[in-house]
């Protein structure tokens, strides 16, 4: 945005080059409509403050600014004398034609003399709370128990939230740059001592990289740093949680924060952790491998469900028991179509409902949700367009990939579904044998930060296995995860012995 012109080094040419710089700088300011210059002191122009509106907050000024320079403005001979006049630490006297171009984007207020432009007094005026939620409660990530407090789209509240929880100098703060036009600042969070280096080295080299006019949102950056954007896993974590987010910097992963986000990304992050829950941590470790379990089975229930139906009712009737096979032939007596296209109706009824009904306000699409489903799903029915068993196999489908903790992890399940079933219409069984090598081959090849995303199945490490799927006791997870190759491994030193009569009185 900012360059300098190339004049020859001679003498008395080098202030012209910076006096034309900061020229620029003001002159393209000026175009935007939100930019003003005003004078400070009545009746007299030597001292004039330039800064943009829409950044600035107007009581700050009105209150901490104005009020004093107009009182005490005659005695300011020097910027450095606004130091001693106006009630504000942060004043900075700064004469690079760059510095003062990013000052005034960041918020703050320029201050010169009219007739002497070598220098410029800077007043950080900014308003961080412009335009910010004022609660912070988790919106997507909803928990029973434990804590609830979210990150919201402001990058210091942010950084304030996760310093909050590990009050220690080994958590270590990266910013970075990035967009050439929105200047967007994205923050590195790792635990010195604990994170293995090679992340951070990687994830900073991604970021400076990147060459985009701007980022919207932390989800985009995830995509753009990611080993492999044609994939529909995410092969990073995004949450809104402050403890999933602090839980992942204890483990030995990175942190990327971004401003304007009220996401959080993760990484690196392997399969098995998108159906981990903050909450399993809250509860027994006997109660939460249980739900965990359920997590995985409903999402192995999500994707091969109806694929199985029209393997089964196109291929493969020898499997379906004697007791069971009357029903279904009776359910499909008056069904017109044949079941793919039985299901592939249902499915995407599901998917128009569930997209409807989150894009309408939030009262209208709980109602369009269940109210849809019903009337519709006892419509097709009475119709003959589909049958009773199929309603049901659908509806606990969908109802199965809504247990994923993560909801683009949910939306890759969704999508799997349709593939498999295609599969299953063309050959049966071996269809969906096909396809299960193929999604097995596709995961393998996939990576996060380096590290390989079906871990620790594949590459296969015993010690990481169970883990992965139950939620062991806090005296059996004492040791960060080995596949991040954390610098310290021990995390929890349990005491060698309870005694059952610690505390008590004897005598």
């Amino acid at each position: 945005m900012f360059r300098k012109k190339k004049v020859k080094q001679q003498p008395g040419r080098n202030d012209e080059t910076v006096e034309n710089t900061r020229s620029d700088v003001f002159n393209k300011a000026k175009k935007s409509s939100d930019f003003t210059t005003i004078s400070l002191l009545q009746n007299s122009d030597f001292l004039i403050m330039s800064f943009y509106k829409s950044l600035v907050d107007p009581n700050i000024l009105q209150k901490s600014v104005l009020p004093f320079i107009k009182e005490k403005g005659d005695r300011v001979k020097e910027l450095s004398d606004l130091k001693n006049i106006v009630p504000i630490s942060d004043i900075k006297i700064i004469n690079d034609p760059t510095k003062i171009e990013q000052a005034l984007l960041d918020g703050s207020a320029a201050i010169y003399f009219k007739d002497k432009k070598d220098e410029y007094a800077l007043l950080e005026l900014s308003d961080s709370r412009l335009g910010q939620r004022e609660v912070n409660d988790t919106q997507n990530e909803f928990s029973v128990i434990g804590p609830k407090v979210g990150f919201i789209e402001d990058l210091p509240t942010n950084l304030h939230l996760i310093r909050d929880h590990l009050n220690t100098t080994d958590l270590i703060f990266e910013e970075i740059m990035i967009g050439t036009r929105s200047k967007t600042k994205v923050v590195i969070a790792s635990l010195e001592g604990v994170t293995n280096p090679e992340y951070i080295h990687t994830a900073r080299q991604r970021l400076k990289d990147l060459d985009i006019d701007i980022t919207f949102d932390n989800t985009q950056l995830e995509q753009l740093i990611s080993d492999n954007d044609s994939t529909p896993f995410p092969t990073f974590i995004t949450t809104e949680r402050v403890d999933r987010a602090v839980g992942g910097l204890l483990q030995g992963q990175i942190l990327l924060i971004s401003d304007k986000s009220s996401y959080v990304i993760i990484g690196p992050a392997t399969l098995m952790e998108f159906f981990s829950n903050p909450e399993d941590f809250y509860l027994p470790s006997i109660i939460a491998s249980f739900f965990k379990l359920i997590r995985i089975f409903g999402m192995l229930f999500s994707v091969f469900a109806t694929s199985f139906y029209v393997a089964v009712l196109t291929y493969h009737f020898e499997v379906v028991p004697k007791d069971l096979l009357g029903p279904i032939i009776f359910s499909r007596a008056n069904v017109p179509f044949p079941p793919v296209i039985e299901v592939l109706f249902l499915e995407v009824t599901i998917d128009l409902l569930r997209e409807a009904g989150a894009r309408l306000p939030s009262k209208i699409g709980q109602t369009l949700g269940i109210v849809g489903a019903i009337v519709i799903g006892q419509a097709t029915v009475e119709a003959a367009l589909t049958s009773n068993i199929l309603l049901i196999i659908v509806a606990l489908a969908a109802l199965s990939s809504f247990t994923t903790p993560i909801y683009k992890m949910s939306n890759a399940v969704r999508i799997l579904r349709y593939p498999f079933i295609l599969l299953a219409a063309i050959w049966g069984g071996f269809g969906i044998y096909v396809g299960i090598l193929f999604l097995t081959a596709h995961l393998a090849r996939l990576k996060s930060l380096g590290v390989p995303f079906l871990l620790p199945v594949y590459p296969y490490r015993k010690g990481g296995l169970a883990p992965s799927f139950v939620r062991p006791g806090f005296i059996k997870y004492k040791k960060r995860p080995w596949y991040l190759r954390p610098l310290s491994f021990i995390r929890y030193t349990p005491s060698s012995k309870k005694d059952p009569e610690d505390g008590l009185n004897t005598e």
